[in-house]
């Protein structure tokens, strides 16, 4: 299969995708979605190769974060390998990778190495916690960023201990930051001439990700505590009983506190003294939140969320996936995107969800298998056949 790309916004820029699991494939799906020419470089089944880190190669997780790709297969323990590799460094615009530092440098594959081979190639690294410094050799988890990061100390109830984020989001933050950072570097290259290396971390990205939380330590000094299902700032601002389930209800401002009031027949609180104003609504949080799901649970959730909304208060039903992708706004976004898999035959996925009017993105092909466009590469690179057989014959590929 030759490159199919799923836009024509990057289809001019070749990639090397070195990476495993999460963060790193994160990025590189950025740029196959928009179109690059992806190339997926795996060790050969003989050495070690097949599920490893990131699962099955049919799973759900696997076929999602490698869409868009070719795939070889290439041993880089091996000179031959090695040097196939930098054959294709010359060839590349952009590598990501997200090994540790010492391993990059015994496997010839350091940023030094391959920007001497081609000093335009853009080379993007995802670490757990930085390229250097005291942390630089130890394994990057996500769980690990966010408790380090500082978010699992704002996450969950008060007094109940810290809560991890129930999605990966220092390894999902940490890939779309790195392939933000990518982008930037090949705009920048197109005035210098001079490829660079982008860095970043699971543990940068999620400390960059709490925002206004380290910016009120930072600028004021105050820490964030855990404030539960409750807006830190905007209150009244969480998470309500119905008579049916649950919903969100985001009262930010005066002039959305008297909408609310008024939208749900509570007029009278407008002239309760400790609600007058937002700095009395956040020293009586507690007692005014009782009051507000004590009224709240006389209705439905479609109730509220369509009385509301009508009103001007911003309000929403909490959902579980399938509920999700049920929604009728959600339908009509078409984010879910058909596409057919090797594996798993006639599969659904979430696509892009940036739309640029000339230049869309729309999937267009499955994950490849493992080694699918080995020998494909290989002659793009110029190897004629006779040698591609000799590197497989010797697990080179």
């Amino acid at each position: 299969m030759s490159h199919r790309p799923a836009s024509s916004a990057l289809s001019r820029f070749k990639v090397l995708d070195l990476t495993r699991v999460r963060a790193g494939p994160t990025c590189v799906r950025q740029l196959a979605d928009w179109g690059a020419d992806v190339i997926k470089i795996e060790v050969p089944e003989t050495e070690g190769g097949g599920e490893g880190l990131g699962g099955p190669r049919e799973g759900s997780d696997f076929q999602n974060l490698h869409r868009g790709k070719r795939a070889i297969s290439l041993n880089l323990k091996s000179a031959e390998g090695v040097e196939i590799l930098h054959r294709l460094v010359k060839w590349t615009d952009v590598l990501v990778e997200n090994y540790r530092p010492d391993v990059k440098h015994r496997l010839k594959i350091d940023y030094e190495t391959l920007s001497a081979i081609n000093p335009r190639l853009i080379y993007g690294s995802i670490s757990g916690f930085g390229q250097s410094g005291p942390y630089a050799v130890r394994p990057g988890f996500d769980q690990i960023a966010q408790g380090m990061g500082g978010l699992m100390s704002i996450t969950g109830l008060p007094g109940n201990g810290p809560v991890r984020v129930g999605i990966p989001i220092a390894d999902l933050s940490a890939g779309i930051f790195c392939a933000t950072g990518i982008l930037v570097a090949l705009l920048e290259r197109e005035v210098s001439g001079k490829g660079q290396w982008v860095q970043t971390s699971l543990l940068e990205a999620q400390i960059f990700m709490l925002d206004f939380q380290n910016a009120r330590w930072l600028m004021d000094g105050e820490v964030p505590k855990q404030a539960g299902n409750n807006h830190p700032t905007s209150i009244p601002t969480g998470v309500f009983k119905t008579s049916d389930g649950y919903i969100n209800i985001a009262v930010a401002g005066q002039a959305i506190w008297e909408r609310f009031c008024k939208a749900i027949e509570a007029t009278d609180w407008l002239e309760e003294p400790d609600y007058k104003t937002p700095k009395l609504r956040s020293t009586n949080r507690d007692k005014l939140n009782a009051v507000i799901e004590a009224r709240i649970k006389q209705a439905s959730s479609k109730h509220w969320v369509d009385a509301l909304n009508k009103a001007g208060v911003p309000a929403g039903p909490i959902y579980n996936m399938d509920e999700v992708f049920a929604d009728p706004q959600v339908r009509h976004l078409e984010l879910v995107e058909k596409i057919h898999s090797t594996l798993r035959g006639d599969t659904q996925m979430v696509g892009q969800p940036v739309t640029l009017s000339r230049t869309p993105s729309r999937l267009t092909s499955s994950p490849p298998n493992a080694g699918e466009h080995t020998d494909e590469v290989l002659r793009e690179l110029g190897y004629d056949t006779g040698t591609i057989a000799g590197f497989h014959k010797n697990g080179v590929v």
